[in-house]
């Protein structure tokens, strides 16, 4: 991949549910590598962005592209045509994403989940899907619990199983949707320590999130959203500590 290319990058996206427009016109941009946080109060339009950049919420306008290619449509002649959802399955086999639910299916073990995806959607052999699982669980700190069902895990457990199993299709983007939000605080820890080491690893992350520490010491760039409008984007620590606009100061004073 050349150096000079965007692993996300959207132009003017908008998306409307009815007549509630949700996004109005996002510009933003991820490099190859780039951990990129998200902000803002709820209802500010950064879970349906997220939701964009992978197909699952179709935008209204604009343009979204993901590592060169545009996210579920073709460009002929100057006009954008809807991918199939066959052509759209394919593009989401290079993008991860983990929910706020864990989404597991609680009649399968943790490697069972894990192994699910790369089988059936990637023909991996058994056998290679499983070494891989059981690396992938290890990974994530969770080796020994590789045949335990997800009633039987915590729910800090069950999301990093959650993260392994997205990481088993070997993506290239990672989308984080409030990973912690559904966990008992004691909990937050184990899998943001997970997140961070991805970050080290060089996987490139959009991460939305009220981990505030988190956005500050893993972070390469964080965007404040708020009413389905980019506020302020920058490193981390000066949006954090200096932002620029009225709107970014009241939301920060509330959570900081």
């Amino acid at each position: 991949m050349s150096d000079d290319r965007l692993m996300v990058q959207a132009e003017q996206v908008r998306k409307s549910f009815g007549r509630t427009e949700v996004l109005k016109g996002i510009d933003l941009a991820v490099r190859p590598g780039e951990v990129m946080c998200v902000i803002g109060p709820s209802g500010s339009g950064k879970s349906t962005f997220l939701r964009c950049i992978n197909h699952l919420e179709k935008i209204d306008s604009g343009r979204l592209s993901v590592d060169g290619h545009l996210v579920g449509y073709r460009e002929k002649g100057g006009v954008l045509h809807e991918l199939r959802d066959r052509e759209v399955a394919a593009q989401r086999r290079d993008i991860g994403m983990v929910f706020q639910r864990f989404n597991l299916f609680p009649h399968m073990t943790a490697l069972e989940n894990v192994v699910e995806a790369p089988m059936r959607v990637r023909r991996t052999a058994k056998a290679a899907a499983r070494q891989r699982g059981v690396e992938l669980l290890e990974r994530v700190g969770l080796g020994d619990r590789a045949h335990n069902y997800p009633a039987q895990l915590s729910g800090g457990q069950q999301q990093r199983v959650a993260i392994a199993r997205a990481l088993a299709m070997e993506p290239r983007l990672m989308l984080f949707d409030e990973p912690t939000s559904a966990l008992d605080p004691e909990l937050v820890g184990e899998v943001l320590d997970v997140m961070r080491g991805l970050a080290t690893d060089g996987m490139t992350m959009v991460v939305v999130t009220h981990e505030m520490g988190f956005a500050r010491e893993v972070g390469d760039t964080l965007v404040f959203m708020d009413d389905g409008v980019v506020v302020e984007a920058g490193d981390p620590k000066q949006v954090l500590t200096d932002p620029q606009h009225e709107r970014t100061r009241a939301f920060l004073s509330k959570v900081l």
